[in-house]
C-alpha cells in the first residue's frame, strides 16, 4: 500500500537518460515479458484506435495492459501518430504512460512515453533479429525509414554488442537517411545511403522496416531472397503476397491480425493465416523452428505489456535517482469517510 497515495511524474528527458544507460537491461526485460505473455500471465486487450475523418493518416491509440509475476502492474499507453508532423521537423509520435497499482487500481505514476515506446520497439527488434539470425552478427543490415525508431534500433543493436559490417539506409527523403548515416558514423559504425530500395535490400542479412507507411509498397514477390531475415517493424510496408510466401512470426497472432497490418491484409486476401509459423516467444522457447527456403519475417504489433515493463524500469530507476517528480495531494480524497 506504500505507493497508493503517492503520484510521480517522469519527464521525457529523464526517461531518455535512463534508457540510454540501461539498454541491455531493457532488452532482457522485454524478452522476459514476451515469455510472461506466452505463459498466459498477462492481460493485453485489443488496442483502441481513435481516428479522425479529416486527418486519415493520423491516429491516437490506447493500449491497456496488465503484467503479472514480479511486475504485477496495470496501466495504459496513450500514443499519437501524426505523420504530417515530420514535415515540420516535429516527431511523428507523442505518448504518455499511466501506471496503476494492481492491489487498489490507483494510478501512481505518469511517464512521458514516446521514449519508452521507442525503446520497447527497438528492444523487440533486436530480440527478433537475434531469433531470426541465430546470432548477434550481420554483414549488412538494410534499414528502410530513417526516423527516430530507426535511430533507436541502431542504438539498441550497438548496446547489445552486435557485430555489423555496414548499414545500408534508404528513406523516401534522402536527407533523413544521410542524417542517420552521420549518426551511425559518429558512433563508430559504417553506413551508406541508397537511393533505391532494391539496392539497400540486395544482399542484406537483415532488413529493417521502420517507416510511416500506411499501405504496402513492397509488392514484388521476389523482393526478398530465401532465408533473408526481415523485421517488419512498421507493419504495413510489405504486400500480402510476399507475406503469404514467407515464413512469419508475430509477437501476438490475434493482435497482429488487425488494423490492416501486412499479415492482416494477407489473411483477408487468402481467407486463412496458415502462413504464420508462430510467435517470437515460441522461437525463443524452441517451440517454433523456421526454415531457410523462404524469406523469414518478424511482424511485431507492439504489445502494451512491453510498455508497462519498460515503463516500470524507468519509473523505478527515476525513483531511485530522486528524479521522479512527486505531485503532493494528487488525490483529493484518500479516505471514504473523514475521521
Amino acid at each position: 500500500m506504500s505507493r497508493v497515495f503517492s503520484f510521480h511524474v517522469v519527464a521525457g528527458a529523464e526517461a531518455r537518460r535512463i534508457i540510454a544507460r540501461s539498454r541491455t537491461d531493457i532488452i532482457r526485460q522485454v524478452r522476459e515479458t514476451y515469455l510472461t505473455h506466452h505463459e498466459g500471465r498477462t492481460v493485453n486487450p485489443n488496442s483502441y484506435f481513435l481516428r479522425f475523418p479529416e486527418k486519415p493518416s493520423s491516429r491516437i491509440i490506447a493500449l491497456p495492459a496488465y503484467v503479472g509475476g514480479e511486475q504485477s502492474v496495470a496501466g495504459i499507453k496513450w500514443i499519437s501518430s501524426f505523420p504530417e508532423n515530420v514535415s515540420r521537423n516535429v516527431p511523428r509520435a507523442s505518448a504518455a504512460l499511466l501506471l496503476n497499482d494492481y492491489e487498489t487500481g490507483y494510478p501512481f505514476a505518469c511517464l512521458e512515453a514516446s521514449q519508452i515506446s521507442a525503446a520497447r520497439t527497438a528492444a523487440s527488434a533486436v530480440i527478433g533479429a537475434e531469433a531470426l539470425q541465430g546470432t548477434a552478427e550481420a554483414g549488412k543490415i538494410a534499414v528502410v525509414g530513417a526516423g527516430i525508431i530507426a535511430r533507436n534500433i541502431v542504438e539498441f543493436f550497438h548496446a547489445a554488442g552486435w557485430k555489423t559490417g555496414r548499414f545500408a539506409l534508404h528513406d523516401a527523403v534522402p536527407e533523413y537517411a544521410a542524417k542517420l548515416a552521420g549518426f551511425i558514423g559518429e558512433h563508430g559504425g559504417t553506413a551508406s545511403v541508397e537511393e533505391e530500395l532494391a539496392a539497400a535490400v540486395d544482399g542484406a542479412d537483415l532488413v529493417v522496416f521502420a517507416t510511416t507507411a500506411g499501405e504496402p509498397y513492397v509488392v514484388e514477390e521476389s523482393a526478398f531472397a530465401p532465408g533473408q531475415n526481415v523485421l517488419n517493424i512498421s507493419l504495413r510496408d510489405i504486400g500480402p503476397d510476399i507475406i503469404a510466401g514467407s515464413h512469419n512470426i508475430l509477437d501476438d497472432i490475434d493482435h497482429c491480425l488487425t488494423a490492416n497490418t501486412s499479415p492482416h491484409l494477407a489473411q483477408q486476401k487468402f481467407g486463412h493465416h496458415d502462413f504464420i509459423d508462430g510467435t517470437l516467444a515460441g522461437v525463443l522457447t524452441g517451440e517454433v523452428h523456421l526454415g531457410h527456403d523462404k524469406p523469414r519475417i518478424f511482424s511485431p504489433f507492439g504489445l502494451g505489456v512491453l510498455d508497462l515493463a519498460v515503463g516500470m524500469h524507468v519509473y523505478t530507476s527515476a525513483k531511485e535517482a530522486s528524479s521522479a517528480v512527486e505531485i503532493p495531494d494528487f488525490f483529493g480524497e484518500t479516505e471514504r469517510w473523514s475521521r
